[in-house]
């Protein structure tokens, strides 16, 4: 009697089990779709047609148009440097066209737009940024060539998660890659939840890599040569500090460009990695060589005030090797409370004792 019922009961969920398949939402999503687009096709057709999960996928060639991407889940893939995307003779009429980027990557603040990939591929001649995420959640760009922009190269604001990974920035009238807790409004460091910065070459850019009121994040393993400056953290005094956040095993080399002084900054030459009104900050393992300049921030690793005149707090400058650097190696030039230096290979440090 009791194998009866279990076959009666086998019988009965396996009859269930295809009416169910039956009924309507009960179908498995569609697969993704790889939507191709040929030099002269428009990218943003495809991004209009394309449901989260699918692949754009250009084909090698020029595209000039401005791109804009409001869907999670979708992959922008070039086949490496010969896709080229560069600003259309007219700017394209979405809100990406409008404000001068290449590609960009949108949220608003009651939806953040999440999982969006780049991949290999050039973005080049845009008046603002190369490409641009703003309110995103892991917004993965890699293998990408982004230069001669009007300001950032690579860069986002308001988001978290952020992976940059294997680009060459250059040659960017601002940043390489740039990250800020938001560009348009003043306010504290906002937790960027492990964004990570690796193995870019960045060059030719006023400077490399720039990290503005965030707090946990990664900037590792990039070569940083050729700026006016190489890696710059930025803070001041506004609650969360900008800081909590690592900067390794990075070479920062000959960083020896000139760029006019600002609104903000005195002109920066020779400025390897110079931590501004931060705290907590983790500087080590780095390979910090030749950067020579004139500037209040030239040297190799330089603790200076924020632009309200804050001092770095509670930063740990540990095991980098420095040569070559002048002024000097390391210059702590705020002397604010709490930073530490150990084990450092340098020459010369601004006061003594921090080799």
């Amino acid at each position: 009697m009791r194998t009866l019922k279990l076959r009666y009961l086998a019988g009965l969920t396996a009859a269930l089990a295809i009416e169910l398949t039956q009924l309507p939402g009960a179908h498995a999503a569609p697969a993704p779709t790889v939507h191709t687009v040929k030099p002269g096709q428009s990218i943003q057709a495809a991004v209009k047609a394309a449901r989260p999960g699918d692949t754009i996928q250009l084909r090698a060639g020029v595209y000039r148009e401005n791109v804009q991407i409001t869907k999670d889940r979708l992959t922008l893939r070039g086949v490496g440097r010969t896709t080229v995307l560069t600003a259309p003779d007219k700017a394209s009429a979405n809100a990406c066209g409008k404000a001068g980027h290449g590609v960009c990557v949108t949220g608003t603040a009651q939806r953040r737009v999440k999982n969006v990939h780049i991949r290999s591929l050039t973005v080049t001649g845009f008046p603002k940024n190369g490409i641009w995420g703003s309110r995103t959640v892991r917004m993965d760009v890699r293998n990408t060539l982004a230069e001669k922009n009007g300001q950032q190269g690579i860069g986002q604001q308001l988001s978290t998660r952020g992976v940059f990974v294997r680009n060459v920035s250059r040659n960017n009238k601002e940043s390489g890659i740039f990250l800020a807790n938001t560009v348009d409004a003043e306010g504290g460091a906002t937790d960027a939840k492990g964004t990570r910065v690796a193995e870019n070459r960045l060059s030719g850019n006023r400077i490399g890599v720039v990290v503005r009121r965030l707090r946990n994040l990664t900037v590792e393993q990039n070569t940083v040569t050729g700026n006016c400056g190489g890696v710059f953290v930025v803070g001041d005094e506004s609650k969360p500090r900008a800081g909590d956040l690592t900067v390794a095993h990075n070479a920062v080399q000959g960083n020896n460009a000139y760029c006019a002084p600002n609104a903000r900054l005195p002109f920066i030459q020779g400025a390897g990695i110079v931590l501004t009104g931060t705290e907590t900050t983790r500087v080590t393992g780095n390979q910090v060589h030749d950067n020579v300049g004139t500037s209040p921030m030239s040297g190799g690793i330089v603790l200076f005030k924020s632009v309200v005149g804050v001092a770095n707090s509670k930063n740990a400058i540990s095991r980098n090797v420095l040569t070559g650097n002048k002024p000097a190696d390391v210059a702590d030039r705020d002397k604010g409370p709490g930073n530490t230096f150990t084990g450092n290979v340098c020459t010369l440090s601004v006061p003594t004792g921090r080799c």
